[in-house]
């Protein structure tokens, strides 16, 4: 089985890549298997700034191809916050906190005003390759309350139309189906053979 490296300690996001990645014949590998000393620190003040960081960094620092997200959600209501400080919105990557500040900066607005999408810049990059970014996004509204026990971050309280459901009651495949991550993934697929032979 092919290898691909992801620029990530998240574990939420890992279980995401390996349920798009695995059927193509793809083994996830993160920071924690390949430089679980490494800290990127993300300075950039965009999605794709940051993609691009994290991927160049334990490129080089690696001598490999590494595929890097950067990932957020973002509320009209809100001017397009939390953005790219969506997992330290109300401290460093704490799902639960982040979840009430939101909730808490939405009180009093009506549902057809509480719009939102997750936003993912997907970065690709490695020896003797230009970086490749693409983007993927997926529409939802950001319910009064959490429902659902699956996913991670903001999935409870991030409901989906479409589907009837948060990202939070879905399944890994329903999730990856239509997420932002997975949306910006199968832009990639097609191309992977020529990056990971």
């Amino acid at each position: 089985m092919k290898q691909v490296v992801i620029a990530t300690k998240n574990k939420g996001k890992a279980k995401d890549f390996e349920a798009i990645f695995a059927p193509l014949g793809y083994e996830v590998l993160t920071l924690f298997d390949v430089a679980p000393d490494m800290e990127i620190e993300e300075t950039g003040t965009t999605f794709e700034e940051n993609a691009i960081l994290k991927a160049e960094t334990l490129a080089k620092q690696l001598n490999t191809f590494v595929i890097a997200d950067d990932s957020g959600l973002q509320i009209d209501a809100l001017n397009g916050e939390p953005g790219v400080y969506s997992a330290r919105y109300a401290g460093d990557h704490d799902d639960e906190a982040n979840i009430s500040k939101v909730l808490n900066n939405l009180e009093g607005v009506p549902e057809a005003k509480r719009t939102a999408r997750f936003c993912c810049c997907l970065a690709i990059t490695g020896p003797e390759h230009k970086t490749k970014t693409v983007f993927g996004t997926c529409e939802g509204v950001i319910l009064t309350e959490k429902r659902g026990d699956n996913g991670f971050g903001y999935d409870p309280i991030f409901y989906v139309p479409t589907l009837g459901r948060t990202m939070a009651e879905m399944t890994a495949e329903e999730k990856g189906s239509i997420s932002h991550r997975g949306n910006a993934l199968r832009k990639l697929a097609d191309e992977l053979p020529s990056w990971f032979k």
